[in-house]
């Protein structure tokens, strides 16, 4: 699967960049508390974990805490779902992943995550940077800690997707 940007020689694994790989372990970290089950196979080291997180076959995407909150991390099958690279990824505020109609019952679901630390099998409809309509399923959504345990933002991961007619 080829990611818009991926082979850019300014921007060769924006993931293996000293945030990237603390984020992608406060993503695995919180999901492994969260759930009490690894999300992937960990490995020998943080590198090698956001390395594996990259690189898993299901879209894998985060945001901060902002107000209006960024996107911070994307995984490749997410970068390629959304049809976007990771400067552009990471520079979106999150709400422009759903469709405007779609955004108060992404609402919903983002604040019963914030409350109760995860929701599992949320099924709902996102847009791609396209436009591309598609439909996400047995989407997990779980509240992710820095070290401290401090609010760091929510993640999400889903196995299985399913692109809509327009």
């Amino acid at each position: 699967m080829e990611v818009p940007g991926y082979n850019s020689p300014m921007i060769s694994a924006p993931w293996l960049a000293p945030q990237a790989v603390a984020r992608a372990a406060q993503v695995l970290d919180s999901f492994e508390r969260l759930l009490g089950r690894p999300l992937i196979p960990r490995q020998d080291s943080p590198e090698a974990d956001a390395r594996s997180l990259f690189e898993a076959p299901f879209p894998v995407l985060a945001h901060g805490t902002q107000a209006d909150p960024l996107l911070d991390y994307g995984n490749r099958a997410a970068l390629a779902l959304w049809e976007m690279d990771w400067p552009r990824f990471t520079a979106t505020p999150s709400r422009l992943t759903a469709e405007p109609d779609s955004r108060a019952a992404r609402e919903k679901i983002l604040h019963a995550a914030a409350e109760r630390g995860y929701v599992a099998h949320y099924s709902g409809v996102r847009v791609s940077a396209t436009g591309r309509r598609f439909r996400v399923e047995e989407l997990i959504l779980w509240r992710v800690a820095d070290g401290g345990g401090l609010a760091a933002g929510l993640a999400a991961a889903f196995p299985r997707w399913e692109f809509l007619q327009s």
